[in-house]
């Protein structure tokens, strides 16, 4: 009996000890969901090409590229950042066309903004002046959109140029905001720089 009551003080006591070496009441909290770390390269621009009726500084960290899609212009590029595995499409527009009408591009230009509304959480819409005199309208969307920015631009009588960021990745936008931050201001350089040769 002296030996049970012993073996059952004995782990009365150790059982106290774990206790005691836990924390006792304390609760168990987790540590807060970390994000990917993500190393951006310096800021570094290149001049497009003179193949185009535009011109402009791109990153040198982009590779540029025509558009292939069947139904892309002659003047549509991508700037592809192989780094971030994303992608900035560029459209441009000739208004001298007659076929071309630019109240229809500023409509779809809108429209396709419009059209993320339903899993953007945010979306503004913001107008700055550019170097060579003209208005270029850039919206962010927030949230988990395709598109985190849009851009466009017109001289209203002989060029619309507009263009899209998307990222080809699993990440969430919130884990790619440094990046999504780091191209936006490649793209207002880009608009800074912007020229129309003809």
């Amino acid at each position: 009996m002296k030996k049970k009551l012993t073996g059952f003080l004995s782990a009365v006591f150790m059982g106290g000890l774990l206790l005691t070496a836990c924390g006792g009441e304390e609760s168990y909290v987790p540590k807060p969901r970390g994000y990917n770390r993500i190393d951006l390269p310096d800021y570094a621009y290149q001049l497009l090409p003179d193949t185009f009726p535009y011109s402009f500084v791109y990153s040198n960290h982009a590779v540029l590229s025509r558009d292939t899609f069947p139904s892309a212009g002659r003047y549509y590029i991508n700037l592809y950042y192989p780094e971030f595995d994303g992608l900035v499409q560029i459209t441009y527009k000739d208004l001298k066309d007659p076929r071309v009408d630019v109240e229809r591009l500023l409509t779809d230009a809108f429209g396709l903004t419009m059209k993320h509304n339903v899993k953007a959480y945010d979306i503004q819409e913001n107008l700055i002046q550019i170097k060579n005199g003209q208005v270029a309208s850039v919206t962010e969307l927030s949230g988990e959109v395709p598109t985190q920015f849009q851009f466009f631009t017109t001289d209203t009588t002989d060029h619309f140029f507009r263009g899209a960021l998307y990222f080809n990745t699993a990440l969430k936008n919130d884990s790619l905001a440094p990046v999504i931050d780091y191209i936006k201001k490649d793209i207002v350089e880009m608009l800074n720089s912007l020229e129309w040769k003809y």
